[in-house]
């Protein structure tokens, strides 16, 4: 069900690279570039951490999706899907944190 969510979500908003920047949101931020992009990471992000925080369930979900949304903006933004992601996540499953780290040299 997710997998197909994160799916059709990642065709619309690659549906909307072509949109109109006047009748889409999406399509407004692309217009705008990497930088707005990047700026409703971080506020989203922000918001995040403020409900968590606040142990608002509920709106750490919210904020959480809303988030993700504009993460999967910048994947397409990119050329990338968010399967890169999952496979990534997958790659890493059953390594470590520490090794894992350990590995990127950080």
């Amino acid at each position: 069900m997710s997998d197909e969510t994160l799916s059709r979500l990642a065709a619309v908003l690659e549906a909307r690279k072509q949109a109109d920047p006047e009748s889409s949101y999406v399509a407004t931020l692309y217009a705008k570039g990497l930088d707005a992009i990047l700026k409703k990471i971080g506020e989203e992000a922000t918001e995040t951490v403020m409900a968590a925080k606040d142990g608002d369930r509920d709106q750490i979900v919210y904020e959480i999706a809303d988030l993700w949304f504009h993460c999967m903006v910048l994947l397409a933004r990119e050329g990338l899907h968010p399967d890169d992601v999952v496979a990534e996540l997958d790659r890493r499953f059953g390594l470590s944190g520490l090794e894992e780290k350990a590995r990127r040299g950080n």
